[in-house]
């Protein structure tokens, strides 16, 4: 469910491609004519803000097709160079804006690859992107995803992960039928592999069915364990589970089946300590505000008892915090 407000009537996208020139050619309120990745010169980020973050997908696209029409070089580019040039506390508006910027698809297969990047030195978040990108979005979007990092990266991204959540295409629809004798069945051998720890053997069954089935299968296959067992299948996994192959399962499991815990409890470490982990809390805010923010702050807001909102005001600053804010929307 998006939060996006859009405005009514929306300007062209050439017009907001014009408005982003010239938010890009300030300094201290005054344009400037130089090129517009002049070294020294500011951007107005808060029209940025207010352009972009009002604007959805399909516009934003749109407006990036107008603007490298227009100015014969490609938004990103500018967005890419201000990255570059900037002191540390614009990092990470630039770095945020990019991402939002970029076609979802597009985004994804980035947030992979940098992931995949990240591997060696901290596997937990290179895990928790690829999980989310196979589990929390449609089929169609991860197909989409896995054409956009062929095309963006030039191989594929399951030569690059090798792993089944990525390969895996879940049917979805009206056409897609839950069968009940399965769900008995699968919902017995989760919960040997899950309190019994029948390993490797158990991993292997635990994996096929989280890679195969599709998401209203599992729901109800979760559904039964609860019934059936009397707990819920995330608490179980954090009871028996332990090291990755837990932490892997219950985002696999959030993701699939009720994505806003998952997305509500990174946010929240995120900010949790000292300092603040941008790039998580970037990842969050700016993959999910077209999806489902509004159910995550529901979430965050049960759990934690505070809101999205009134953590981001407290964790972070100046243009980055209120392109956090403008994504987030307005809470009560």
């Amino acid at each position: 469910m998006s939060i996006i407000a859009v405005p009514s009537p929306v300007p062209s996208a050439s017009d907001d491609a014009e408005s982003l020139r010239k938010a890009l050619q300030v300094r201290h309120g005054r344009m400037v004519t130089t090129r517009v990745a002049s070294a020294g010169w500011r951007a107005d980020k808060g029209a940025l803000t207010r352009i972009l973050c009002r604007r959805t997908a399909a516009q934003r696209a749109a407006i990036r097709r107008a603007y490298a029409f227009l100015y014969r070089e490609p938004l990103l580019n500018c967005f890419r160079y201000k990255l570059s040039r900037h002191c540390l506390l614009s990092l990470d508006f630039w770095k945020a804006m990019i991402l939002w910027t970029m076609d979802p698809a597009e985004r994804d297969a980035n947030l992979v690859h940098e992931a995949l990047k990240k591997k060696q030195r901290d596997e937990t978040y290179y895990m928790s992107v690829l999980i989310e990108v196979s589990c929390a979005c449609t089929p169609d979007h991860l197909v989409a995803v896995r054409r956009a990092y062929l095309a963006l990266f030039g191989c594929s991204v399951e030569e690059d992960m090798l792993v089944r959540l990525v390969s895996s295409y879940r049917y979805e629809g009206d056409e897609c039928v839950v069968d009940m004798d399965v769900v008995r069945m699968e919902a017995s051998q989760l919960a040997e592999a899950i309190k019994k720890k029948k390993q490797p053997r158990g991993e292997d069954e635990v994996v096929r069915i989280v890679t195969t089935r599709s998401k209203s299968q599992l729901r109800s296959t979760f559904q039964r364990y609860r019934e059936d067992h009397g707990s819920d299948i995330a608490e179980d996994i954090d009871s028996h589970c332990i090291g990755q192959f837990g932490r892997m399962l219950k985002t696999a499991v959030w993701c699939l089946t009720s994505p806003e815990k998952h997305f509500a409890e990174v946010i929240r470490h995120s900010i949790l300590g000292l300092g603040t982990y941008e790039d998580m809390l970037t990842r969050v805010i700016v993959s999910r505000a077209e999806i489902d923010m509004r159910h995550i702050r529901e979430e965050y807001k049960v759990r934690y008892k505070t809101t999205v909102t009134r953590d981001v005001v407290g964790d972070t600053s100046f243009g980055y915090k209120g392109f956090l804010l403008a994504l987030v929307g307005r809470e009560d």
